[in-house]
Order: structure tokens, then C-alpha cells, then sequence
């Protein structure tokens, strides 16, 4: 079985967040990179599929030659390949611009039957590149999915568990599929010092456009068929208020102040 994962580099949003106003996106200057945490789970399911089924992956990844680090911790975890689309031609891709090149490493690769990646990235929390990765390649496509039940290589099927509104849905689906995992589907190991210095050894391919047999005129920010037209900082939160009283006088205090909002009548 030949897996695919795809890992994303993402600014560390828990320090603090700048925006390039102008341009609708993250200001990425002074800002650590990680791996893009939804990413991490996808990872870790990429790597128990390997050992329970007998698999090889290839991770993949799309950005500047700094997100080969995302590619090493992979290789650290004992992945058997990755790549790095890496080209001034993707700069300001959107998410389809994205899916495409992705989609077209995925291709190169050759033969996979199943790709993984996260939910959604902390960065453009779009949510849509697994489900348009899925529709360029012709995959089925499994998203929200919380557990992996079986994968059948021979018989080319899949069962999942996905994460909807009220419960859990059970679906069997076709290979080759895309897997969209949610926080909490496994918990993500961590490399091992053996690990990291072997993976700071190897070499990790970098494919072009050129090399994808990209069409340029589809990608970056001149390609993109979406794009930010306005993107604004919410004001700081106020001061809040405290209540004082009995429990019944409270009560009637708040009521009073929803009418006065319009929240009830």
C-alpha cells in the first residue's frame, strides 16, 4: 500500500498573530514556523496505516525551502520518502491553486491508495484543500473523519468514522480516497534523537512547476480564481460587568438588560 501525507508549515500561532493588511494575509516576518498542527494527526495516522497495513509514504509538502524542517520531522518519524514543491511560480497560490500542486505531486509519486492530511490549517482555516485535492485527483473523499476502521488495499475499500452533528456516520468508500482527520484521531509521536540526526542527513527532493508539469498560469497569486478583499482586527473586548444581589433581583437585572439589546422581547 502506498501512502501519501500532506503537511503544511504554518506561522506559530500561539505567539503572537501579525497581519499584512494590504494583502489579506499573515505577516510571516519574525514569526516561528511548526508544522501545521491538524497536519500532525494526519501524520501520525499516515504512520499507523504503514505499520497495520504493511504501507510506504511519501509526505509532501508545498512552500519555500524552509518548510523542508516540516519534511525532516517526517523523516525522523520514519517516513520513506518526501518532496517539497517548491517554486517562486506558487507564491500566493490559493486553495485550489494549492490543491492543484499537491494533486500533481501526488500524481508524480505514482499509485498511491491513500492520502491523509489535516482538517484545516491554523493559518487560512479554509477547510477545503483536502475536499479539492479529492476532486482534482478523483478520489473519494472522507472528510471530518475521527477513526480509521479498516483499509482493504485488495479489495480497494476504506471504513471510517466521521465526526457529524449528534453522533458519529460509519462509510465505506472506494480507494484511492483523501482523509481529512480531525484533533484527537490518534496522539502524535515524537521523533527520537536517532531519528532526527538521521533525517538531517538525507536529501529531500525539491519539484518545480516545471517538474509537476504545472501549468504557471494556474498558480500563485496571479492564478488564483479567489482572493482577501478585506480583512479587519476585532476590536478589543470592553470591560464586563458584575451583578450583585440576590439570586432573584440578578435574575431580573439581566432580563432587563437582553430586552434593552433586543436579544428577548
Amino acid at each position: 500500500m502506498k501512502i501519501a501525507v500532506c503537511l503544511k508549515q504554518v506561522p506559530d500561532t500561539e505567539a503572537e498573530v501579525k497581519w499584512d493588511i494590504p494583502k489579506g494575509t499573515l505577516s510571516r516576518d519574525g514569526m516561528d514556523s511548526i508544522t501545521n498542527p491538524f497536519d500532525e494527526f494526519a501524520l501520525e495516522e499516515a504512520l499507523l496505516t504503514k505499520e497495520n497495513y504493511d504501507g510506504e509514504i511519501i509526505a509532501i509538502s508545498m512552500g519555500p525551502e524552509g518548510a523542508k524542517d516540516v519534511l525532516r520531522n517526517a523523516l525522523a518519524l520514519t517516513v520513506d520518502e518526501t518532496a517539497l514543491c517548491c517554486d517562486d511560480a506558487f507564491a500566493g497560490s490559493d486553495t485550489y491553486a494549492t490543491a492543484y500542486v499537491l494533486a500533481s505531486a501526488i500524481k508524480k509519486a505514482g499509485d498511491v491508495d491513500v492520502v491523509f492530511c489535516g482538517k484545516q490549517s491554523t493559518d487560512g482555516n479554509t477547510g477545503v484543500v483536502g475536499a479539492e485535492l479529492a476532486a482534482i485527483l478523483g478520489f473519494s473523499q472522507l472528510t471530518q473523519v475521527g477513526k480509521v476502521r479498516s483499509i482493504d488495499a485488495g479489495a480497494k475499500k476504506i471504513v471510517v468514522e466521521r465526526a457529524v452533528e449528534g453522533g458519529i456516520e460509519v462509510v465505506e468508500a472506494k480507494l484511492p480516497a483523501v482523509v481529512s482527520v480531525i484533533k484527537g484521531i490518534n496522539e502524535p509521536r515524537l521523533p527520537n534523537l536517532m531519528g532526527i540526526r538521521k533525517a538531517s542527513k538525507i536529501d529531500i527532493p525539491q519539484w518545480s512547476a516545471g517538474d509537476l508539469g504545472v501549468d504557471t498560469g494556474k498558480v500563485g497569486a496571479a492564478g488564483a480564481s479567489t482572493k482577501v478583499v478585506e480583512i479587519a482586527v476585532p476590536p478589543p473586548r470592553g470591560a464586563g460587568e458584575i451583578l450583585k444581589g440576590e439570586l432573584e433581583e440578578v435574575a431580573n437585572m439581566i432580563t432587563d438588560k437582553l430586552i434593552d439589546l433586543k436579544v428577548i422581547k
